[in-house]
C-alpha cells in the first residue's frame, strides 16, 4: 500500500525548507524504512520509475539523500537532526552575507531602480498566515507617526506579543506624542490571559476592554496606523484559525475605506472601560449600587412584567430573532402601551423565517434590524435595565428557565449608558423591507424591448422568466458537491466564443441594500461573485448593481452597473446585456481596487474606486460589504433561459447572511436586512441551439 504521511509537523517544515510534495513523500518514507533500492520505493510508493529516480537526485543534490557504491544501488535519507543543523547554518550564513552587502546592494538599488508607486494610489492586499500578519502590524507599529489603533481578541494579542510586535518602541518616552490603543473583550474565561496581558502591555500602551454586561456583540479584528494603512482580519471570529497559525486579513490604504472602520473603532473605544476596573469587576464579583442577579427565574419575572407594566414613556427592547416571534404572542399588551402614549422600539436579528412577524409588529411598534450576538435587553422609561443571560435559542427548556440569573439595574447612569450605546445602534440600522432578496433575484430582468422617452423601458419577463426549481429535500448538500467535481472533469478552458459551454465555480452572494434617506443613494440589489480557477474563464471576481426602476409594467429592479477584475469574456458578457442599461456600464478595475474573500459563511467584498450607476445620476463611492452566514444549508437548483439566448443551470448550496454595508463617505457602517451566500455553486451557460 501507498505510504501515508501522517507527521504534519514535519511535513510542513521540509516544505519551507524547499522541498516538493513528493521530494517530502520520498524523504519521510526512506527515513521511516532505512536504506532501499529504487525498484522497491517505486513498488512500494506506487510512483512511475521514472519519477522516483528524478525525485532522488534531486534530493541527492539538495545532500538530503546519500547513494551507497554497491549495485543494484540503495538509497538512505540523511538523518533529520543533520538536515535541521543544515539548513538553520545556511539560514545564518544567508542573514550574515545580506547584513554584509546591505548597504552595497541598496546603494545599487537606487541606481537602477524606477520611480516607486506614488504611495497615495489606493489598493489591496491580501496577507496569510499569522506569522506574516504579524510582521505586517510590527511593521505598522514602527512606522505610526500619530496614532496606531487594534482591536482583537485577547489570544490574537498574545499571539502578537510573543512574536514581539509590540517590542517597539522600547521606551514609552521616545514616542511620548504617539498614541497607542489596544481594545479587547474580557470575560471570566479569559481573565489570566488578559492580566498577563495587562502586565506586558499598559505601561506603553492604552489598554481597555469592552464591559461584557453591556451585551455588544463580537466587534471587527482590525490594526489602523495614523488613519493612512489598515489591515482587517477576515478569518473565522473563533480562535481556532489563530491556534493553527491560519489567519487571513486585507490590508489597504484606502482612505474612505479606512475612515469607515475608524468609527466603528472609535465608538467601540468610547464604550469601553479601562482593562483594570473590568478586572476588578471580573474577581471581585460585586455588584455596583442598585444593581443585582435575581437568580430565582419566578422573583425575575414577576419583576419584569411589573416594571414593563409600569411604564410611562419608553421601552426600549432588544432581541432575538425567536423573542421578536414571540412579542406577537402579546398584541393585545402591545396595544395597550401604543394606546396611552409610550413610544415601544424593538431591535432584532430579522431572518426570512421573522420577516412576515416583523412587518405585522411595524403596526404597533418600531423594529429595526440588528446582527446575532447582542445581549436581549430591556430598558423601561431609562431607569430600569433587565438583561438576560440565555437567549431562547440557547435556552430549550420552559419560559421560566429563561429567566433563571437575570441582571437588574436602576441605576440610572448605567441605564442610560447602555441607552445612549443601543441608540448609537438605531439610528445605523433601518426598518426592514417586506422584500425578500430570493424574491427579488428570481425576479430580476426582463428582455428589452421598448423606449419611452430618454427611459429605457423592460417588460416584465423576467430573467428567471422559464426558471424550474427543484427544492431543498430533493437536492441535497452531497448532490450538489457531487456535480460540481463531475462538471470541473468537462469545463473548457482557453480562448472561448459564444457557442462554447462556459462553468463557473466557486461563491455567489446578494444583498438588498436600503441606504438612509441622507446618503442621496437609491436602494439597491448588490450580487458578488467569486469565481475560482476551475472556471472556463479562470479566477475571477465580479460584481452586479441592480437599481428600483419603472418599466412598463411597474417598478421593477434593473442592472446598471457591472464591475469585474478581468477583461476576460468581458465582449461575451457585453454581448449577454446586450440592449440593457449595464451594456454601457461595464467596468473592469485592477486586483488592487475590487477585492472578494471568502471563508465557510463569511464573504467580504471591497472597492477602492467610485462607480457610476448607469442611466442615473447617483456615484456609489468606495464601499465594503461584510455577508455573515446563518443558519441551515439550503441546497437546490435552477435552470432558466435568458433573453440573449443561452440556457443556465445553478447548483447550489446556500445559507442566509447578515448583511454589513460600509458606507465611507458618510461615515456610516450599518446592517442590510437580507442577503445570501451560496458558499458552494457552480453556473452552468449553454446557447439555446445545444
Amino acid at each position: 500500500m501507498r505510504y501515508e504521511l501522517k507527521n504534519g509537523a514535519i511535513e510542513s517544515t521540509l516544505k519551507d525548507f524547499g522541498l516538493t510534495d513528493k521530494e517530502v513523500e520520498v524523504y519521510i518514507f526512506l527515513g521511516k524504512r532505512g536504506a532501499l533500492k529504487g525498484g522497491d520505493i517505486t513498488k512500494q510508493l506506487r510512483i512511475q520509475k521514472g519519477q522516483v529516480y528524478r525525485t532522488l537526485k534531486s534530493l541527492q543534490k539538495k545532500g538530503l539523500v546519500e547513494a551507497t557504491l554497491e549495485y543494484p544501488t540503495r538509497f538512505t535519507a540523511v538523518p533529520f537532526e543533520k538536515l535541521i543543523d543544515s539548513f538553520i547554518e545556511s539560514k545564518r550564513e544567508e542573514v550574515a552575507l545580506i547584513e554584509e552587502k546591505k548597504k552595497d546592494l541598496l546603494s545599487d538599488w537606487n541606481r537602477i531602480s524606477q520611480p516607486e508607486l506614488d504611495s497615495s494610489v489606493e489598493k489591496f492586499s491580501v496577507i496569510e498566515g499569522n506569522k506574516k500578519i504579524f510582521h505586517k502590524i510590527s511593521q505598522m507599529v514602527k512606522e505610526t507617526r500619530s496614532q496606531f489603533s487594534m482591536a482583537s481578541t485577547v489570544l490574537n494579542l498574545l499571539g502578537a506579543e510573543q512574536l514581539g510586535v509590540f517590542d517597539y518602541p522600547p521606551n514609552r518616552s521616545i514616542k511620548s506624542k504617539i498614541q497607542f490603543r489596544f481594545l479587547t473583550q474580557i470575560s471570566k474565561n479569559n481573565l489570566k490571559a488578559v492580566q498577563t496581558l495587562k502586565t506586558k502591555l499598559n505601561t506603553k500602551f492604552d489598554f481597555k476592554g469592552i464591559n461584557p454586561s453591556l451585551g455588544l456583540p463580537s466587534f471587527s479584528r482590525m490594526a489602523i496606523r495614523d488613519n493612512e494603512e489598515m489591515v482587517l482580519f477576515i478569518s473565522d471570529k473563533t480562535d481556532e484559525s489563530v491556534r493553527k497559525g491560519k489567519g487571513t486579513c486585507l490590508c489597504t490604504n484606502c482612505k474612505s475605506i479606512i475612515q469607515a472602520f475608524s468609527g466603528v473603532f472609535e465608538g467601540l473605544w468610547r464604550d469601553s472601560v479601562d482593562i483594570r476596573h473590568l478586572i476588578v469587576e471580573i474577581e471581585t464579583g460585586k455588584p455596583t449600587l442598585k444593581t443585582q442577579i435575581i437568580k430565582d427565574p419566578l422573583t425575575a419575572k414577576k419583576t419584569y412584567y411589573e416594571i414593563l407594566n409600569s411604564a410611562k414613556e419608553e421601552i426600549i427592547i432588544v432581541t432575538s430573532s425567536k423573542g421578536l416571534i414571540g412579542l406577537l404572542d402579546n398584541k393585545s399588551q402591545l396595544k395597550k402601551w401604543v394606546d396611552v402614549g409610550i413610544n415601544i422600539r424593538v431591535m432584532s436579528p430579522i431572518t426570512t423565517e421573522s420577516l412576515e412577524v416583523t412587518q405585522t409588529l411595524l403596526d404597533y411598534c418600531e423594529v429595526r434590524h440588528i446582527p446575532v450576538g447582542y445581549l436581549e435587553t430591556t430598558i423601561v422609561d431609562s431607569n430600569h435595565l433587565f438583561q438576560f443571560r440565555y437567549p431562547p435559542e440557547d435556552q430549550q427548556s420552559s419560559e421560566t428557565a429563561y429567566f433563571e440569573n437575570t441582571f437588574y439595574t436602576n441605576d440610572d447612569s448605567y441605564a442610560n449608558k447602555t441607552k445612549n450605546m443601543l441608540y448609537d445602534i438605531w439610528r445605523k440600522t433601518r426598518t426592514p423591507s417586506s422584500e425578500s432578496i430570493r424574491s427579488i433575484t428570481r425576479s430580476l430582468i426582463a428582455s428589452p424591448k421598448s423606449e419611452i422617452g430618454h427611459h429605457s423601458l423592460f417588460k416584465k419577463t423576467s430573467i428567471s422568466r422559464n426558471m424550474k426549481y427543484q427544492q431543498t429535500e430533493i437536492i441535497t448538500e452531497e448532490n450538489v458537491l457531487d456535480r460540481i467535481e463531475k462538471e470541473k472533469r468537462f469545463t473548457v478552458k482557453g480562448k472561448l466564443n459564444w457557442f462554447n459551454d462556459w462553468r463557473f465555480f466557486g461563491n455567489r452572494a446578494f444583498a438588498v441594500i436600503h441606504p438612509p434617506k441622507n446618503f442621496g443613494l437609491p436602494d439597491m440589489v448588490i450580487g458578488i461573485f467569486h469565481h475560482d480557477n476551475d472556471s472556463s474563464f479562470g479566477a475571477e471576481n465580479r460584481m452586479i448593481i441592480d437599481l428600483l426602476q419603472k418599466t412598463e409594467k411597474g417598478l421593477y429592479y434593473v442592472p446598471v452597473a457591472y464591475v469585474q477584475d478581468s477583461s476576460k469574456a468581458l465582449d461575451l458578457r457585453k454581448q449577454i446585456w446586450d440592449g440593457f442599461p449595464v451594456k454601457d456600464n461595464m467596468l473592469v478595475f485592477k486586483k488592487d481596487d475590487f477585492q472578494v474573500r471568502a471563508k465557510g459563511n463569511t464573504l467580504f467584498a471591497g472597492w477602492t474606486r467610485p462607480i457610476s450607476l448607469g442611466p442615473t445620476e447617483h456615484i456609489l463611492p468606495p464601499s465594503c460589504l461584510l455577508f455573515e452566514g446563518y443558519g441551515d444549508v439550503k441546497s437546490g437548483k435552477f435552470t432558466n433561459i435568458i433573453p440573449t439566448g443561452r440556457k443556465q443551470e445553478f447548483w447550489f448550496n446556500s445559507v442566509d447572511a447578515f448583511v454589513s454595508f460600509f458606507h465611507p463617505q458618510s461615515k456610516y457602517v450599518g446592517s442590510g436586512t437580507d442577503g445570501f451566500i451560496e458558499r458552494d455553486s457552480i453556473f452552468i451557460s449553454k446557447p439555446v441551439t445545444k
